[in-house]
């Protein structure tokens, strides 16, 4: 059941959250946060993302802030730390903000950035972390099947744990899976699953080894928990940088899993300067209880009013088309 608008507007604080390192393409992280019956959610569509998508996150949001979630099996998530696209000199910088994680995701295949830059950032990232840390990159689809094959070539020495959309379509993944197969390092799909019409397509096509499932995109935990019962593959739950809020969400649906095979990309906290509550790593792992936004902090972050208008204007529209 949907809520009416005007009770989601009751408690409804948009903020913006300025970040350590420009990442995604951002330099500060809005959000829209609401308290339901449960608690409070998260509503955190990327800017340039269509009203028709950004409603399945209000969905999830709706979801989190008021209806009971699957008992959670396990009490603390193991997260890894995330890399930006920055140069290899800052790699140290970054990890240092992540307090124990033994798993690191590396961005790759970044707009105006050369495969040496990659390469240069991976073996930054490995020799601090050593043989026993766990790397895996992140190409957010951004190679076509031949500069993927190039690059896990050429990143073979560091002893990938697996690499996560390296190419933008369920084909290509599949046949990049074929490729590389020899060299045992796995294709995780992120996009091919959370922004497919079909969540379900790439495992069909036997295109990757693993996916990557995040709650707002797919509608919710209970959704998410049945695409991958579904899909017959392991997960990897991560976030959509979200705040401490919506972390608490990637959370609870990363408990909830029968099986967490792999630490989850839910350490993200760690790249912002601030936030709504403290949901950075501690030992290399985050907490499954529900986060209450601290009320200093949600004044100290609160958006400019064009973009308060601009958030309530876009939940109002969403809304609408989850009544349609």
């Amino acid at each position: 059941m949907t809520p009416p608008l005007a009770d989601i507007l009751a408690t409804a604080r948009v903020i913006a959250l300025p970040m350590n390192t420009r990442f995604r393409g951002v330099d500060v992280r809005e959000a829209l946060l609401f308290e339901g019956p449960q608690g409070w959610a998260e509503f955190s569509p990327f800017t340039e993302y269509e009203d028709a998508e950004a409603a399945t996150w209000l969905r999830a949001a709706i979801d989190f802030a008021w209806e009971a979630q699957p008992a959670p099996l396990r009490d603390r998530i193991p997260v890894n730390a995330t890399v930006p696209a920055v140069d290899a000199a800052r790699v140290a910088e970054v990890l240092a903000r992540f307090d124990g994680c033994r798993t690191a995701k590396v961005k790759v295949a970044e707009r105006g950035q050369e495969l040496a830059d990659d390469v240069a950032r991976v073996r930054a990232v490995r020799e601090l972390m050593g043989p026993e840390g766990r790397i895996r990159i992140d190409a957010n689809g951004g190679w076509n099947v031949d500069e993927a094959e190039h690059a896990i070539h050429a990143l073979g020495d560091c002893d990938l744990e697996y690499a996560e959309q390296p190419c933008a379509t369920v084909d290509e993944l599949a046949e990049l899976r074929y490729r590389v197969k020899h060299m045992g390092i796995p294709i995780a799909a992120d996009e091919s699953v959370r922004k497919a019409a079909d969540p379900l397509a790439v495992a069909q096509a036997k295109a990757a080894d693993l996916i990557v499932i995040k709650a707002q995109p797919l509608g919710g935990i209970s959704r998410a928990l049945s695409i991958v019962a579904e899909a017959g593959l392991p997960a990897v739950v991560s976030s959509a940088l979200d705040t401490a809020v919506g972390l608490a969400q990637g959370a609870a649906l990363a408990a909830s899993l029968p099986e967490l095979d792999y630490d989850c990309g839910l350490g993200t906290a760690s790249l912002f300067a601030d936030d709504v509550a403290d949901a950075r790593p501690v030992a290399g792992s985050i907490s499954v209880a529900r986060v209450t936004p601290d009320a200093a902090a949600l004044a100290r972050l609160e958006a400019t009013a064009d973009r308060r208008a601009w958030w309530l204007a876009r939940l109002e529209r969403c809304h609408a088309l989850l009544n349609a």
